[in-house]
């Protein structure tokens, strides 16, 4: 099957074909970092660790480009509030995002570009964009002439008439259209300020990515990504001056993710209805968090409530279940290779389908299923180590870590099976009080019981 993505630019699922032979360009907008990040940050991070495993699982080198925007209004603002500088806080939250990207088991960036860093190659795309007539200085600012790109709005399917129509924003008389944006923006008392043609200054938001993107990865990319909240005018406006400078398209496939949202809103900080990636892991694995992305469909909304949170935890539960070690037995283990071929053919297919990871984890529970099914038939110990074997291997693609908190201590292993034998016997007798005292008793010493109609498993938290 070949691999299909869903593209915001054409609005359809379309081949993967890549610019290079054998390798794609991936860039990902990253954080500004200003504060402390929250688990909607982490869903954009996850979805497109998982793009880059699936790639790299199929054979491809993948070059994935994330950036950090470490100057801005948000830290400046920030910085003046705590009394420090803006290079010192936006340093501190680089280093926890890291952090949380490496708790999260997120593969890290070939390269992790900071705008302070660029500021050379953007003054450079600024200049070459004035001396192409797709730009102008005044009073030390830099705009672009949105004028000068014939399909502006190409990307988010708006028109340029209706968003001048639209504009709530105060028009700059210096501006040439209302809708013109900035691309270097001119110093003010107090900020950082960088020297380039046109006065002191720092670069705009838009042109730190094109430049990036430019200089790290060439001028055309395989993939950009990002929140679907960034389609306009951030990414609209990337296309606008990176396409007008170069002549071509800028990116084969636009790959947005959808919003994380608690009670029905927005997650953000501007709403104030954050749980930070640190408030998470503090009482979940990570594995938890990527079970909630990955049940998902990457481009819809993703409810994140307690309830959902829970769920990932049983997820998480019955995946490790697979993992139980085999007591070992004489009958065949047909059935088990048989539902291992079934688990690989469904989880490239559901993957192949734009990433449709509840697909892929569709697959992964079903061969958990014949996993458990075959030990309890006592199937041969190769075969089903041979089937977890793959359920690690598929797992990882996904960025799950299920070997960890399987099994601690197979002395005890015994004991427990015995405690769950008299366990269905209650159940058996309907005994139901007695039954869950079994349950809660191995809970409160972290063993984990889960039931299904194939029968009880447990494993150790």
């Amino acid at each position: 099957m070949t691999l299909r993505i869903y593209s915001t630019l054409t609005r359809a699922k379309e081949p993967f074909e890549t610019i290079e032979s054998g390798r794609v360009r991936i860039y990902v907008c990253g954080p500004t970092v200003y504060d402390d990040a929250h688990v909607g940050h982490a869903m954009s991070v996850v979805v497109f660790d998982v793009i880059r495993r699936y790639l790299e699982y199929r054979g491809f080198e993948v070059l994935h480009v994330m950036n950090y925007t470490d100057v801005d209004d948000k830290i400046i603002r920030r910085a003046n509030e705590m009394g420090i500088d803006p290079f010192v806080l936006a340093d501190q939250y680089i280093a926890q995002f890291k952090d949380h990207l490496e708790a999260l088991n997120v593969l890290p960036p070939t390269v992790a570009p900071q705008a302070t860093g660029e500021i050379d190659h953007i003054i450079d795309m600024n200049k070459e964009l004035i001396s192409k007539g797709c730009a102008y200085a005044v009073d030390g600012d830099v705009y672009f002439r949105v004028n000068e790109a014939a399909d502006y709005g190409k990307l988010s399917g708006r028109k340029l008439d209706d968003m001048q129509a639209g504009a709530r924003i105060e028009v700059d008389a210096r501006k040439e259209h209302p809708m013109d944006f900035a691309l270097w923006k001119a110093a003010k008392a107090g900020e950082p300020s960088w020297d380039s043609p046109w006065g002191p200054g720092r670069p705009g938001w838009h042109i730190e990515c094109s430049a990036m993107s430019m200089y790290h990865l060439g001028a055309q990319i395989d993939i950009h990504g990002g929140g679907n909240d960034l389609v306009f005018p951030h990414h609209e406006n990337e296309i606008a001056q990176t396409e007008s400078l170069t002549g071509k398209p800028f990116a084969r496939y636009w790959v947005h993710n959808g919003m994380l949202q608690l009670d029905g809103e927005k997650m953000s900080k501007s709403l104030g209805n954050l749980v930070t990636i640190h408030q998470f892991l503090e009482e979940n694995e990570a594995d938890v968090f990527r079970l909630i992305v990955l049940n998902s469909s990457y481009r819809g909304p993703l409810t994140f409530t307690d309830d959902v949170v829970e769920q990932a935890r049983k997820a998480l539960v019955r995946l490790r279940s697979g993992l139980k070690p085999a007591a070992g037995g004489e009958a065949s283990a047909d059935a088990i290779a048989a539902a291992v071929e079934g688990a690989r053919t469904a989880f490239h297919a559901a993957m192949d389908d734009d990433f449709n990871t509840a697909g892929a984890l569709a697959a992964l529970f079903e061969l958990v299923r014949a996993i458990n099914q075959a030990r309890d038939a006592g199937a041969a110990a190769a075969g089903i180590q041979a089937a977890q074997g793959v359920l690690l291997e598929l797992g990882r693609v996904l960025g799950l870590r299920l070997e960890t908190a399987v099994h601690g201590d197979e002395a005890i292993d015994p004991f427990i099976d015995l405690l769950l034998d008299v366990r269905r016997e209650l159940r058996r007798e309907k005994l139901w009080a007695l039954s869950d005292l079994v349950r809660d008793r191995l809970k409160a010493l972290g063993i984990v019981v889960e039931d299904s109609k194939d029968g009880s498993i447990w494993f150790q938290e």
